[in-house]
């Protein structure tokens, strides 16, 4: 029974490793202006098999652009447009992927992401806790009324639940070849 447990156990971080994971982007602050994401994406690792997880509140949306058009803040060409919330996007190739809210000056308040996509895969990074501090806002800059909280789908309860399908599924195909007593 324990080499069953085993080898069950090691096919699921084998799962979890070639199907990578969701990243919910900004942890807990999802897709606001109260989180600095230049420090988020900083602790983080994204590869070819991971998928972004955007949760927003109604009065944001996520926008793909290139590099200048992120610089700039300029929401004109999007290479992708996405909403509602949550926003799922596969990261499928490498280098470095531009994110804005085209809200009217969301992207020039700070909501802007910049990841650096690698090859491989892994299980994700875990997303900073809850208690981190937001960056304070600009001087000259009018502090925004709070926003509601972004949408509560955890993208890591369903990576939980598709593992625990898996391992169900791999129950079930050991017991029907003899692995499992």
């Amino acid at each position: 029974m324990a080499k069953a447990i085993t080898f069950l156990a090691a096919l699921l971080l084998v799962f979890q490793a070639v199907y990578g994971a969701n990243i919910v982007v900004g942890g807990a602050g999802g897709w606001s202006s109260s989180v600095n994401y230049d420090n988020w994406a900083n602790g983080q690792t994204f590869t070819t098999s991971d998928v972004l997880v955007f949760n927003y509140g109604p009065s944001h949306s996520v926008d793909e652009v290139n590099q200048a058009d992120y610089q700039n803040c300029n929401s004109d060409n999007p290479i992708s447009s996405n909403s509602p919330s949550p926003s799922s996007i596969p990261l499928t190739t490498t280098g470095t992927r531009y994110f804005i809210c085209p809200e009217s000056n969301h992207c020039s308040r700070g909501m802007k992401l910049a990841v650096t996509v690698t090859s491989g895969s892994n299980t994700g990074t875990p997303s900073p806790p809850s208690g981190t501090t937001p960056s304070p806002p600009d001087s000259g800059t009018t502090p925004s009324t709070p926003e509601p909280p972004p949408p509560s789908s955890d993208a890591t309860v369903v990576l939980v639940g598709w593992n625990s399908l898996f391992v169900g599924v791999l129950v079930v195909v050991a017991a029907l070849f003899g692995v499992i007593g």
